[in-house]
């Protein structure tokens, strides 16, 4: 902790106290400055490089002080007004204590990067060298270590899955560079998402004589309202998880998925397109549909693009969607079972024919539903 441990200088034309810290390097410094106001009850900090700047008004000086001393005498007289020195001391050392605190949480940069390298804003202290992961918009990543509770990710967090960390990315994200970090037993551990571009695909979908093919201003309208109670679903508080990987199969006799993260390109009305956020599962009409793991039923209505939908909200910012049921066989508030019947295959909605639309939110973020399917050890990793 950073006291009286080293004198204070100042600059008497800007009344600018500055101190090295003795116990960091010496690049650690503070400075406070007095603007001649009244103190204030707030502090500003800020880092660059090794530095550390804490910014405190203080009362006007009375006199410039040349320096103090470890005891706390001055080298030269300061003021023969003990009150104004008194008050001056007390907040001195309160901003040496803040000071002390700053510097001890302040994040360390990484100092084997090239000097040509864009230092990295806010890295915290890691006992691991920075991790770098590739990673494509719709997939997810995995971070397994022993004692790991809590993962966070950009500005989002939440409690791992079995010691392990899953980072959904959504099928819109842009390229970036994308932190996230694992909290538990041992020191947190950081590591960056470097998220790639998404690849164009599109696909020509020829639509017959439904409602969806050329829908009325109030069919619209009726759209509007539905996904406006759907989205309030993507920021929900997520409760604990109660599911595990891999999910279980929608059906027993379960197909390979087609066309997430495609375009399609309607032919009516001309131009209409829609980037294709779940998969879909060719099926024979009244095939049975479960749910693929517990959770509530959160919506269980005719939507005017999706048909009969079904959402399930499995805890742990996981909901799953089924979409162009013939017939629902729940309802909103329900709790359902793993392989629990929900529904049986359909057309309803905007379709080409009977199929299971499957959707996946991981942590709000739209995911390829086959790579929670699998097995998970085949989810790309962070670290060996």
């Amino acid at each position: 902790m950073l006291l009286f441990g080293n004198t204070l200088f100042t600059d008497c034309s800007q009344h600018r106290i500055r101190t090295t810290d003795p116990l960091a390097p010496k690049a650690h410094f503070a400075v406070v400055e007095s603007r001649g106001h009244r103190v204030a009850g707030s502090t500003q900090l800020v880092t660059s490089g090794r530095s550390v700047r804490l910014v405190l008004i203080l009362q006007p000086y009375p006199t410039c002080i040349r320096g103090l001393q470890r005891d706390g005498s001055a080298e030269t007289p300061w003021n023969r007004e003990g009150g104004n020195v008194r008050n001056t001391l007390a907040v001195v050392a309160a901003v040496l204590l803040i000071t002390s605190e700053a510097l001890a949480q302040a994040p360390t940069p990484d100092t084997h990067r090239p000097a040509s390298a864009k230092p990295e804003p806010g890295r915290p202290t890691s006992s691991t060298q920075a991790i770098n992961v590739d990673a494509a918009p719709g997939t997810v990543v995995r971070w397994s270590v022993p004692g790991t509770k809590r993962c966070a990710m950009g500005k989002r967090a939440w409690d791992a899955l079995k010691e392990t960390c899953y980072y959904p990315i959504d099928l819109e994200q842009k390229p970036a560079v994308v932190r996230i970090s694992r909290h538990g037993a041992g020191p947190a551990e950081y590591a960056r998402l470097n998220v790639l571009p998404r690849t164009p695909v599109q696909e020509n979908i020829v639509l017959g004589d439904i409602p969806q093919a050329n829908p009325s201003p109030a069919q619209l309208q009726r759209n509007a309202r539905e996904q406006v109670q759907v989205a309030k679903l993507w920021t929900k508080r997520e409760g604990p998880a109660r599911f595990t990987l891999p999910l279980a199969p929608s059906a027993k006799a379960f197909p390979e998925g087609h066309g997430f993260g495609s375009t399609w390109l309607f032919n009516s009305p001309p131009g209409t397109s829609e980037l294709h956020s779940g998969a879909d599962y060719a099926m024979a009409a009244g095939t049975p549909v479960a749910a693929v793991a517990d959770g509530t039923v959160v919506i269980a209505d005719d939507l005017f693009f999706a048909g009969n939908a079904v959402f399930i909200d499995h805890g742990g910012g996981l909901i799953t969607m089924y979409f162009h049921l013939r017939e629902l066989k729940v309802k909103a508030g329900q709790n359902v079972k793993q392989g629990q019947s929900i529904g049986v295959v359909g057309s309803t909605g905007r379709v080409t024919g009977p199929h299971l639309h499957q959707g996946i939110r991981w942590h709000g973020a739209r995911l390829d539903p086959a790579l929670l399917f699998g097995d998970p050890a085949k989810i790309p990793t962070v670290g060996p």
